[in-house]
């Protein structure tokens, strides 16, 4: 049982409660009274700080209503990685470009939007141009697909609402590893995605290229998914040996 004392503290009492709590969800999802246990804290105190935190978004409500670890834990530590991510990104955006003749774009979430935070263009000839720090909608493209797909169960459920794509969908996403769209986003434009993972494992940012549907095809998964799923496995190589 995890208790605070002046030895272990910080000397700001509140804090060091809240790390206890959010020490005590690493270990998975726990409810009130499993919370009480594992913390050593009273009843009321676990309470007030685990609702305190989950309106911080630090921790959340499992189906069960179970306390887990909440999604802006894992928006900052995405933040913290972001520098490595994009000087890992440049090349295998570049040779993905090169390989497909096609516009590459690393996307990462931020809320309810997708953040075009890398792109290599196609240098000629009819492309589509997404600029670095386009904002753009979680409720329909491949890239959102990727993000999306492998959220919480609850997070989930909230991004499905009014989206352009189903759980049908994403759970057959989430089984080939890769997700395609077509005239999702914008009309006469198809794209390709897949997910690059952190060092933990949990998805990070999507991968994608993206066309005309003229030339990438109404298919374009067909001609492109295995090589936008071998750069974004080499991005998540990259980030793992540099312990992002």
């Amino acid at each position: 049982m995890d208790k605070i004392s002046e030895e272990n503290g910080s000397g700001v009492g509140v804090l060091d409660k809240a790390a206890v709590v959010l020490g005590a969800l690493e270990a998975g999802p726990a409810t009130l009274a499993q919370l009480v246990q594992s913390t050593g804290l009273a009843r009321p105190t676990a309470h007030r700080l685990a609702v305190a935190l989950e309106y911080h978004h630090l921790v959340s409500r499992d189906m069960q209503g179970r306390f887990i670890l909440g999604p802006r834990l894992g928006e900052l530590a995405a933040a913290a990685g972001e520098d490595r991510l994009l000087a890992a990104a440049g090349p295998v955006l570049a040779a993905l470009r090169d390989h497909t003749s096609e516009s590459a774009q690393l996307y990462r979430r931020q809320g309810d939007h997708r953040i075009c935070v890398a792109a290599a263009e196609r240098p000629i000839g009819l492309r589509d141009s997404v600029p670095l720090g386009a904002a753009l909608t979680m409720k329909a493209g491949s890239a959102a697909q990727i993000l999306l797909a492998w959220e919480e169960p609850d997070r989930l459920h909230r991004g499905l609402l009014g989206a352009r794509f189903t759980a049908t969908q994403l759970s057959a996403v989430r089984r080939r590893g890769w997700a395609q769209s077509i005239g999702e986003r914008e009309p006469g434009v198809g794209s390709v995605s897949a997910p690059v993972r952190g060092p933990n494992g949990r998805v990070v940012a999507a991968l994608s290229i993206s066309g005309p549907i003229e030339r990438i095809t109404r298919q374009p998964g067909r001609l492109h998914a295995a090589s936008v799923m071998s750069s974004a496995n080499h991005l998540t190589e990259l980030l793992r040996r540099a312990g992002a």
